[in-house]
């Protein structure tokens, strides 16, 4: 396989978005492939980027999910970048960050926040209380 036909980074920030949405919509990925006439291996070669999604085949899982295209590649931009750095650093693979089951009920939840001045004030309360652990590690949940 040619390089330009191997799954990139905007491929596993794609699938990471088709992840986000189908649990938020409390779908398994054997749902969704049924639904989209896949298998749920198919689902989940998509949502690792293991898999490149093609055009037509976003555009059916943008419908069933409920969200514009657009939806796969918001914040796409800072994680290549984020992405390219690290990999600069490190001459390892590159690593998508962890999305732990608790990381997506956060983002469902504030996602559903309406009121734009309560997601900042929130967003900078995580923000402080991230930066009180900077330089730290603690084994604590």
């Amino acid at each position: 396989m040619t390089d330009s036909k191997l799954p990139s980074g905007i491929d596993r920030v794609v699938g990471q978005r088709i992840r986000w949405r189908r649990r938020e919509l409390k779908l398994t990925q054997e749902r969704l492939g049924e639904i989209l006439d896949l298998t749920f291996q198919q689902v989940q070669k998509y949502e690792k980027g293991v898999n490149r999604v093609s055009a037509g085949r976003l555009y059916e899982i943008a419908g069933v999910l409920g969200v514009p295209i657009s939806y796969f590649f918001e914040g796409a931009e800072e994680f290549l970048e984020a992405e390219q750095a690290e990999f600069a650093e490190d001459e390892d693979e590159p690593h998508a960050p962890v999305m732990t089951p608790e990381t997506l009920e956060l983002i469902a939840a504030f996602q559903k926040i309406e009121d734009i001045s309560l997601r900042k004030s929130l967003l900078n309360t995580v923000r402080a209380a991230a930066s009180a652990f900077d330089g730290r590690s603690s084994s604590q949940d």
